[in-house]
């Protein structure tokens, strides 16, 4: 009978060496030979792969085999050193596709903006993964303009936004809070992800009173949160799915 933390080993192989939590979630427990008599599976796999040395952490939510380190170094920007621009333009389309990801299995429309159409998320780019190709006409020309540029959007089932996230890896928020301004008259969540760091920076330019009108439509993420809450959605597919719901 297969260990647990071998069946996410083979799943991680099986992805290229490397997976996020979420697809652990569906992906190890159906691996040949393993057995998982838990009642938390989820939470056995989060262990194992934080306390086991054969897995590394690449970024929040997405971990790695450590015999693939060498190979996956030439794929994903891994390196511990300083931050560079390969490893900010990697880790800006990552956040970009959980964010994705949730939205469509929370079962909204998602879109991202032209530009981006061709940027990465892990193995695929993220026009691969969104559902809407081209931007609902939900309001007038110089507002779709406006929003049409933002990182991630979600669409309700009449197509209107539900959700607005701009990812803000080292660009000044304030410009993001004036994009999302010009939406205040729309229910429309709107939110911030960044890292952690960037908490008071957020609070301080939220605090301004150009931001009244939205300051209490708008949430902070930052990115462990961001990959908790991805792993969570994956989990309760997951759940159902076992459940047969």
């Amino acid at each position: 009978m297969m260990k647990q933390h071998e069946a996410v080993e083979q799943a991680m192989l099986a992805n290229g060496g490397y997976a996020t939590l979420g697809y652990l979630y569906q992906a190890a427990p159906k691996v040949l030979g393993s057995e998982w008599k838990t009642k938390t599976p989820f939470a056995s796999i989060r262990r194992i792969v934080q306390e086991d040395p054969k897995f590394f952490k690449i970024r929040p939510g997405l971990w790695a085999l450590a015999s693939q380190r060498e190979a996956l170094t030439g794929k994903f920007p891994i390196s511990a050193g300083p931050a560079t621009k390969e490893a900010e333009e990697f880790g800006h389309g990552y956040y970009q596709g959980l964010l994705v990801e949730i939205g469509n299995l929370r079962g909204f429309q998602t879109f991202i903006p032209h530009q981006d159409k061709n940027r990465q998320f892990l193995s695929r780019k993220l026009s691969e993964i969104t559902t809407l190709h081209q931007f609902p006409l939900f309001t007038y020309d110089n507002l779709l303009n406006r929003a049409k540029t933002i990182d991630v959007s979600w669409f309700n089932e009449r197509l209107f936004p539900a959700s607005f996230f701009e990812v803000e890896h080292s660009t000044d928020i304030q410009n993001s809070l004036l994009k999302f301004r010009e939406f205040q008259d729309f229910r429309i969540k709107f939110h911030i992800v960044a890292d952690a760091l960037r908490r008071k920076e957020f609070e301080k330019k939220i605090a301004f009173t150009a931001f009244v009108p939205i300051k209490s439509l708008v949430q902070f993420w930052d990115y462990e949160k961001l990959s908790e809450f991805h792993s969570k959605v994956f989990e309760s597919v997951a759940a159902e799915a076992a459940l047969g719901v």
